[in-house]
């Protein structure tokens, strides 16, 4: 048999083992040819384009290539571990170690480079879905064109080109170190099975739940105010990333062990064939796979919160929009205001103005916020207050010597926790000082975010009359009076914001359309979830693939034991009752420290992002855990076909 046969005899009896590895690779190629395509297309073009996200997808495809490197480089370790009983009988019969090299060279070629071609087709294919898709989740009313780009596909080459000559020079210097003897031996010494759990194995599991535990509560406090300065808060950050991450560590070197050897020792060894396949099993391979495991875990949590956090600001970004700009039409200047009403009379748009006169008063806020903020030098002692009449914002009549705080949301509530009632506050003018009982903080925003970062004062009329005659020009805003204006007919509201954006209005006038704003916070944001998404998708695959490949690679070394299990007179159905449960384990523990380590993170700060969090998590979750599942079910199906082989 001359090498060129044996290389095309090889590839197609190892082509079954091959197909997954293939068809990420290919999912690979794909998403990196239509991530480039769409740098180069008109329109992200950067001055021109209807979006402004060039760079946005060039960040992402610099770490989609990150993990397709990562990804090929571990699934050829597999692949070569697989085989090194072969290339040992292959030294054996005669054949040099750079004979064996060339070899693998050739069938890496043909496999890699004809995945390549077939993923930049592919890529090609799916470019204008993926624009699409873009444009429909940033709002941007576009069409899609298909486009070939040959700069794209140039890139794209060269990319996969310098990974595989890494996947080479990792199988030359595999070929050259190991021994004959080595090769036979190579695939069970690197596999741990260590069948009893040591005192210092038991120490490093419950050293592990603990430090993952400590990490959970300390990012709970990270935004409730125990973190007073910035030094503290990134030392806290920093702590957190150190116990969780060392924490999934030692929790897969030794916490699952010690927990599975507690039930196991709870059923007196008295073990059915199931939890012999499944419990036992996951017993003598976790702690040899802790690395991999917490490399997964990590990246997996760090994708779903990203997802999390930018779905969150998706999903908020009309109620945030609604709080800042209380009207569909926010004007800081009465005259531009009064260029929009003649342009909406003329077009014959009907619609309801809201005026309200504001003036600024220094006050002391930590008088009326709870003990905690005490602590902390936000400025508050000597802060600038809007004020506003009762009868200009309809919160109810006050009493002259009464005052009413109004314009809540999560995040002012994390900082700023104000009390439900009680004390007082005290409004300086330019001579008097105004003593007003402090009676709560209401949720509703009457006035634009350019009049007010912090909640808006109302007072009775008289009380604002009075310090309208007493006011200091120095802390003053130029422009007294919000204007705010509603369209009576909603049908009617995206011609008003046309009519809006032709008056050109100058960014000095603070003149904002609420629709406008809407819609370039969904673009950026829209932009961001499609990046991460994609990102988070192609890790989704490519370590399903990789925890794949481990299963694969366990079935069968496990293949003698099914021989033995079935002339023992065991059904094929109860050892794959045993193997659901292995790969239940083998999966869902990876997947459920991810979800949980990522539910943490986004509990800590997702208030920073938007105002609903259980709905877009959820989701985000949901999504990702379906997707994560197929793999599971491919291993149950891949090990179903390894058993009835094995009689």
């Amino acid at each position: 048999m001359s090498i060129s046969h044996y290389i095309f005899q090889n590839l197609k009896s190892n082509l079954k083992h091959y197909y997954l590895y293939v068809f990420a690779l290919i999912f690979s190629v794909a998403l990196y040819f239509a991530f480039v395509t769409l740098q180069f297309d008109p329109a992200l073009d950067a001055t021109k384009g209807s979006i402004k996200g060039a760079a946005a997808l060039k960040a992402g495809s610099i770490l989609l290539v990150a993990i397709v490197t990562v990804f090929n480089l571990y699934s050829n370790n597999i692949f070569v571990k697989r085989r090194s009983k072969e290339i040992g009988l292959l030294q054996l019969i005669g054949m040099t170690k750079s004979t064996i090299f060339r070899v693998l060279v050739a069938e890496n070629c043909m496999l890699y480079f004809g995945s390549l071609a077939i993923g930049v087709f592919v890529g090609f294919s799916m470019s204008k879905l993926i624009l699409m898709i873009l444009f429909k989740i940033t709002g941007v009313n576009a069409i899609a064109t298909l486009q070939f780009s040959s700069q794209a596909l140039l890139r794209t080459i060269l990319v996969f080109s310098v990974i595989y000559l890494f996947i080479m020079l990792v199988n030359f210097i595999f070929i050259r170190r190991q021994t004959i003897l080595s090769l036979f031996q190579f695939r069970t010494s690197t596999e741990d099975k260590v069948k009893k759990v040591s005192g210092l194995e038991a120490v490093i599991g419950f050293v592990g739940l603990l430090l993952i535990a400590v990490g959970y509560y300390v990012s709970s406090k990270l935004f409730g105010g125990d973190f007073t300065t910035m030094v503290g808060l990134f030392g806290a950050m920093i702590f957190i990333l150190f116990s969780v991450i060392s924490g999934t560590y030692m929790f897969y070197k030794g916490s699952v062990r010690l927990i599975l050897n507690a039930v196991r020792k709870r059923m007196d060894g008295h073990l059915s064939v199931r939890n012999v396949l499944s419990l036992s099993s996951i017993m003598f391979r976790m702690k040899s796979n802790a690395m991999l495991l917490t490399v997964i875990t990590t990246v997996s949590a760090l994708s779903i919160g990203l997802l999390c956090l930018s779905y969150i600001a998706y999903y908020s970004v009309e109620k945030t929009s609604a709080q800042y700009f209380p009207s569909q039409f926010t004007f800081s200047h009465p005259q531009e205001a009064e260029r929009f009403k003649t342009a909406l009379n003329e077009k014959q748009i009907a619609f309801q103005e809201t005026r309200i006169e504001v003036l600024l008063a220094s006050t002391d806020l930590t008088l009326v916020m709870g003990p905690e903020v005490e602590q902390i030098d936000m400025g508050l002692s000597h802060t600038l207050l809007t004020v506003v009449a009762d009868t200009s914002v309809h919160l109810g009549d006050l009493a002259e010597d009464q005052i009413l705080l109004t314009g809540s949301n999560d995040l002012m509530s994390r900082f700023m926790p104000f009390r439900s009632a009680g004390g007082t506050l005290v409004l300086t003018g330019r001579e008097n000082k105004t003593e007003l009982q402090y009676l709560g903080l209401k949720d509703q925003f009457v006035v634009s975010q350019y009049f007010t970062i912090r909640p808006v004062a109302v007072v009775d009329e008289a009380v604002f009359k009075r310090m309208q005659q007493d006011l200091d020009p120095d802390i003053q805003n130029k422009s007294p009076v919000y204007t705010g204006i509603d369209i009576s007919n909603e049908s009617q509201l995206t011609a008003a914001d046309e009519i809006f954006r032709s008056l050109a209005f100058s960014k000095e006038s603070f003149s904002t359309s609420r629709q406008a704003e809407i819609g370039q916070t969904k673009q950026l944001m829209g932009l961001t979830i499609f990046v991460v998404g994609f990102l988070g998708l192609t890790f989704l695959i490519t370590t399903g693939c990789i925890l794949y490949f481990k299963q694969m690679d366990e079935s069968e070394d496990e293949k003698p034991s099914y021989t033995i299990l079935r002339k023992l007179g065991f059904t094929q159905g109860d050892l794959i009752q045993g193997i659901q449960l292995k790969q239940l384990f083998s999966f869902g523990i990876p997947l459920a420290v991810g979800l949980l380590h990522s539910y943490f993170a986004v509990q800590s700060g997702w208030f920073l992002f938007g105002t609903a969090l259980w709905t877009p998590m959820m989701i985000v979750m949901i999504v990702y855990t379906l997707l994560y599942s197929i793999f599971s079910v491919l291993s149950v199906l891949h090990y179903k076909k390894v058993i009835s082989q094995s009689l």
